[in-house]
């Protein structure tokens, strides 16, 4: 069953500046649990841009029913 997030977050890769800020509805194969926290939202965010966890940082996440 596929979840969708609002999300906001920025890239810190350099590679991004001047245009590093992004937002919009992501869609995961399945549901987040619960107690994920943002470094967990942060490693997801950053494999889809095939980045380093660290290379992003979460503004904002909730879900969308």
């Amino acid at each position: 069953m596929s979840a969708k997030y609002y999300t906001q977050f920025i890239l810190t890769d350099a590679d991004y500046h001047g245009g590093n800020e992004f937002s919009g509805v992501v869609e995961l194969n399945q549901p987040m649990d619960q107690d994920s926290d943002s470094k967990d939202i942060e490693a997801v965010l950053a494999r889809n841009f095939d980045l380093n966890k660290s290379a992003v940082r979460l503004v904002s996440w909730s879900r969308l029913h």
